[in-house]
């Protein structure tokens, strides 16, 4: 017997299963209306239920950006990580995060650039990025072998 043959039988046999339970409820429906309309309700008011609960919240949790004042003084954290030892990066221009070749072994090495979470640093001025507002921050290092080093970082790591 050929793989189409079993598959036909099959077919076949779905479709007389189908059919007997198809002729079970319309017998049902008209012997016993209202064990059948029972067992409809039964069947479909989860699925309504499931259906329409949740998905009306429109909040989002996550990490929050501080409403940052200039001259006040915060420390970095990257709210992207769990790991202690990583560092946030200070770039020259604001919205240049992402376009740094971080390939380059004086790119990764060079002094200042890649500052350690914790780091006291002091809110110097503000860059609006994709319509929103202060999105970017230049902060200057307030303690360490960076003090008086500026740069710009997220608002985000701006803790």
């Amino acid at each position: 017997m050929s793989n189409e043959d079993n598959q036909n039988k099959s077919v076949e046999s779905a479709k007389t299963i189908i059919g007997s339970q198809v002729d079970a409820m319309m017998g049902l429906k008209e012997k016993n209306p209202k064990a059948f309309y029972g067992i409809l309700a039964a069947v479909i008011l989860p699925i309504l239920v499931i259906m329409m609960s949740g998905g009306e919240s429109n909040s989002v949790s996550g990490p929050t950006v501080k409403e940052l004042a200039i001259g006040q003084k915060y420390s970095l954290k990257s709210p992207n990580t769990v790991d202690p030892s990583a560092t946030v990066r200070l770039v020259p221009v604001p919205g240049t995060l992402a376009a740094y070749d971080d390939s380059e072994e004086a790119d990764r090495n060079a002094e200042c650039q890649h500052i350690s979470q914790g780091t006291p640093v002091e809110v110097m001025e503000f860059s609006d990025f994709g319509g929103k507002k202060k999105m970017f921050v230049k902060v200057k290092v307030a303690e360490g072998k960076c003090k008086d080093k500026d740069g710009w970082v997220l608002a985000i790591d701006v803790q």
